[in-house]
């Protein structure tokens, strides 16, 4: 199947300024010894790519625990240094509006061990799987890697980028 041409994908033009998330959740990622631990996620949002654990942030949770939650619950492992790196906004044609907090971590207790959400991988820092990535990762998964702070802003149609923005945040 050939992709859309750029003329007849949707437009959204998203003030930024006044958005609202009609969703929030994380992404955490472990690095360690030259690696980076992964997931190929096995359903929900982004079934079938790879990423690092995440989920929706529960009521009255806060997002260092929906991550280290998450993490516990995809890879049976607990991350004891969860640092949020970024913050990533997300708005689809079709209504979702999605809040993403980043954390970075490099200590875990447990064996990473595969679940019905999701496989670990753990990959050379110099060989991330992009291709099989959203495609939105590609322009900070660098940065979360150097632990440099940032925040994206990205506009989606399914799973083809309509645009994207990205801020480094100072100290």
């Amino acid at each position: 199947m050939n992709a859309p041409s750029p003329s007849s994908l949707p437009t959204l033009n998203t003030d930024w300024s006044t958005w609202q998330p009609t969703l929030r959740a994380t992404l955490l990622f472990i690095i360690r010894d030259g690696e980076i631990l992964l997931i190929r996620k096995k359903r929900g949002l982004g079934a079938g790519k790879i990423n690092g654990p995440g989920g929706k942030i529960d009521p009255g949770e806060t997002p260092r625990q929906c991550a280290v939650r998450e993490v516990e619950e995809e890879l049976l492992i607990t991350v004891s240094d969860p640092q949020e790196i970024g913050l990533l906004h997300f708005q689809f044609t079709d209504g979702l509006g999605l809040l993403c907090h980043v954390f970075r971590a490099t200590t875990f207790t447990g064996t990473p061990t595969e679940t019905d959400e999701a496989t670990p991988l753990w990959t050379a820092l110099n060989a991330v799987p992009i291709e099989e990535m959203w495609e939105d990762d590609r322009y900070w998964i660098h940065h979360l890697i150097r632990a440099e702070r940032f925040e994206g802003f990205f506009e989606f149609d399914g799973e083809i980028m309509l645009s994207h923005r990205m801020e480094m945040i100072p100290g």
